[in-house]
């Protein structure tokens, strides 16, 4: 009887173990840090919906969207995304104000796709003391490749001095003697892009012949692409945001001068810029891209875009789909929902940035075919390929080869 009785006690105890270990286990499984539950997932967000580049602000829309989607069809893994975006007006000091707001006010996980490089500038060291994901962030300084110093900050778009680099070796191949004039955005935005350009002429930077900066308070950039046509350039390039990239290919036609024309991919949208700036004026003009445009017809039938069309149908129809910024915020957005996706029951800050810096060939829907996303724990440069693409009508043409920006071959 007493053997018996010791039988059913140790089974009784075996039971009571394994029904501890496996509720402790379920128990690890979810790990939450602040922003995080059952049921929700809070990401905040900093746009110029006000301000010299507010037409960038249309991003921010377009992500409420996708995520207002992603909700509607059951959330991440069974939360909710409650999206928290504040306007900064492109001011430093208010993308600062915001983000102190979004970490201790609103309590968010991440910060993801605060818009801007002086913004992103301000922010980055008190996101990092705080160890808040400042995570894809809609700039391409190469100041967010620094996961030694800035482990909690990555970017998402190429990097401006890779694009720049681009820009050089084409003119080195196909205009060894030209007379370059720049327009630069007197911030890092400008000064990065700018560095670039030199770096990829190397010994051939004196191809530069004139340089005007201007400050993004200033209501019209006339007066220098006037000066910077009497410099005898034969080449343009505009390292601009859109509202002054309009304006310069504006005054450009009217003064009737016509070097060669590069402006820098976050300017290059057919609905953004060069549609305001008049078709007509913009003819021949020339960028790089990496994402595809909805103002071309050769991606009606392409299964991803008509995702992307199908989504602004349903969840945004006043969204313009000539806007490359509605495709920016859409591709942005999808890579945000998969580290999400990854992060699983474990979404604590530390885990996001770890599944951020993991990913493997992941192509979200408006990436030009080839180009897709990889991150490690030692590159947090998500896209680093671009193609060359020429004007032409009413839309871009690609051209040329898929091209690593490092250019190291």
């Amino acid at each position: 009887m007493r053997s018996r009785l010791n039988l059913l006690i140790a089974a009784f105890s075996t039971t009571v173990i394994a029904f501890a270990a496996t509720t402790g286990s379920a128990l690890a499984q979810k790990k939450y840090d602040t922003g995080a539950a059952d049921t929700e997932i809070r990401i905040g967000n900093i746009m110029p919906y006000s301000g010299p580049a507010s037409a960038y602000g249309v991003i921010g829309k377009t992500e409420a969207a996708y995520f207002n989607k992603i909700n509607a069809e059951g959330g991440i893994n069974g939360r909710k995304i409650n999206f928290i975006s504040y306007d900064d007006g492109y001011s430093p000091p208010k993308a600062v104000e915001q983000a102190r707001k979004l970490v201790e006010s609103d309590e968010v996980l991440l910060v993801f796709n605060p818009l801007g490089t002086p913004s992103n500038s301000a922010i980055q060291k008190y996101l990092n003391a705080r160890k808040v994901p400042q995570l894809f962030v809609a700039t391409g300084a190469t100041k967010w490749n620094d996961p030694k110093d800035f482990p909690w900050t990555m970017g998402w778009q190429p990097g401006y001095q890779s694009e720049a680099r681009i820009y050089a070796k084409y003119l080195m191949r196909e205009k060894p003697d030209a007379k370059i004039s720049v327009l630069y955005q007197n911030d890092d935005f400008g000064k990065d892009y700018l560095k670039g350009l030199k770096d990829g002429l190397g010994a051939k930077a004196s191809m530069i012949v004139a340089e005007e900066s201007y400050e993004t308070s200033e209501p019209t950039i006339d007066n220098h692409i006037v000066k910077l046509r009497a410099s005898g350039a034969d080449v343009f390039i505009s390292i601009t945001t859109p509202k002054f990239a309009a304006q310069a290919i504006k005054k450009m036609a009217e003064i009737e001068w016509k070097p060669l024309h590069i402006v820098s991919n976050v300017s290059a949208s057919v609905g953004g810029v060069i549609k305001p700036a008049g078709f007509e004026n913009s003819q021949g003009i020339l960028s790089a891209a990496y994402a595809k445009d909805g103002a071309d017809p050769q991606w009606d039938n392409d299964p991803g875009m008509k995702k992307f069309l199908a989504f602004l149908a349903k969840y945004d129809a006043d969204a313009n789909k000539l806007d490359g910024s509605v495709v920016y915020g859409y591709g942005a957005a999808q890579t945000m929902v998969k580290v999400l996706e990854l992060c699983g029951d474990n979404l604590t800050r530390e885990n996001v940035m770890k599944q951020a810096a993991s990913l493997k060939d992941f192509a979200p829907d408006t990436l030009l075919p080839g180009i897709k996303i990889n991150t490690t724990p030692t590159d947090f440069a998500p896209i680093n390929q671009l193609q060359m693409m020429r004007f032409k009508g009413e839309k871009w043409e690609l051209f040329g080869d898929i091209i690593s920006g490092e250019l190291s071959n």
